[in-house]
């Protein structure tokens, strides 16, 4: 029997490394972009206030405003609740507490789908880098016909958040590494702002689901906002740069960033919006999770994703894990999406 498996698992193995790779060159709009540290962008962080650049080199600088940004993330990912939140047609509108340049992205829109029975239970769901609406609306009505009202949110430079003269969400994740920064600043930022919107409505048990960078997002806000009890982690990864380096999806951001510093210089650089930095600050106590991750991804490369699982397990987090034999691209094909909306729906329904 086991001369029978292994030609078996290898062919399955072949073939699903096929189909992520044909899914993901379907996208013919990827751009490389100049490599820029970004400096302009740090202007309104915290710890930049403190920490003046003073003649010190980008590289230097920018790992000086991480330290202080982990040492400080209660500061670094604070904010004024918005003053005005506005509900139109199931789509609910703010004022993002982070400005940036660009008009389009400091509005925050989330589309409602509010329970038919009232609860109090609600989540947040943050879909994956260039998510493209409908694209999670289907895991929104699923958990609303579940009881659990659901704000499916826009991240930065997402959807209508995109800035004029991008087809993509290029600004959220790119070779600029300050941009970056702020972007998943603002993401994490705007995500609490939905849950203070929620509180207002007189949600409680609250939960946040997380999507591949909405994972990032998800576990940085939950890390530092108390009221998210409940976390789906869909599709897990380390550092920040461990999977824009190694990625199928990400070769572009790659080529521009290589150029310029190796991974264990943007790991550095990137390290105040890498979950493991946070982890010992993760409630383990009040907070109940759960990982999600694909046996054949190659975008988020499996062993990042069990090392993410190696050190829920050494912080004593109470977290259940599940596996799915397919890829990054292909969790979002049949039969596999289905497969991760019953788990997300189904752990949601028993826990929060």
């Amino acid at each position: 029997m086991k001369f029978l498996l292994k030609p078996m698992a290898h062919r399955y193995r072949t073939w699903m490394y096929r189909w992520e790779n044909e899914l993901c060159s379907r996208a013919t709009d990827r751009i490389v972009r100049p490599f820029d540290y970004g400096l302009e962008w740090t202007r309104d962080w915290p710890c930049a206030r403190h920490k003046p650049l003073n003649g010190s080199e980008p590289v230097e600088y920018i790992i000086r405003l991480n330290e202080c940004a982990i040492a400080n993330s209660a500061n670094f990912f604070s904010y004024e609740t918005p003053a005005r939140f506005d509900l139109k047609n199931e789509w609910l509108e703010f004022a993002s507490p982070i400005r940036t340049p660009y008009p389009e992205n400091n509005t925050v829109r989330a589309l409602w789908f509010p329970a038919r029975s009232p609860g109090r239970r609600a989540v947040v769901v943050i879909p994956h880098w260039n998510a493209k609406l409908p694209q999670h609306n289907s895991l929104c009505t699923g958990l609303q016909r579940l009881g659990i009202s659901t704000l499916r949110l826009s991240p930065p430079y997402h959807d209508s958040r995109t800035p004029a003269g991008l087809t993509r969400a290029d600004y959220a994740v790119s070779s600029n590494i300050c941009r970056t920064i702020d972007a998943t600043r603002q993401a994490v930022i705007d995500t609490r702002a939905c849950f203070d919107w929620l509180a207002q409505q007189g949600f409680d048990r609250l939960g946040v689901v997380g999507t591949s960078l909405g994972s990032c997002y998800a576990f940085l806000a939950s890390v530092h906002d108390p009221r998210i009890r409940v976390n789906v982690f869909n599709h897990c990864s380390t550092y920040f740069a461990d999977p824009v380096w190694e990625g199928l999806s990400t070769r572009h951001i790659r080529e521009s960033l290589e150029e310029a510093v190796d991974l264990e210089t943007l790991r550095k650089l990137w390290l105040c919006i890498s979950p493991p930095s946070y982890w010992k600050l993760f409630d383990a106590r009040n907070k109940r999770s759960k990982f999600i991750y694909t046996r054949y991804d190659t975008t988020f490369p499996v062993h990042l994703s069990r090392e993410v699982i190696k050190g829920a397990r050494r912080q004593n987090w109470d977290h259940d894990v599940t596996v799915l034999p397919c890829g990054h691209y292909t969790m979002g094909e049949f039969p596999f999406k289905y497969i991760t909306g019953y788990e997300i729906c189904s752990f949601l329904k028993r826990n929060l």
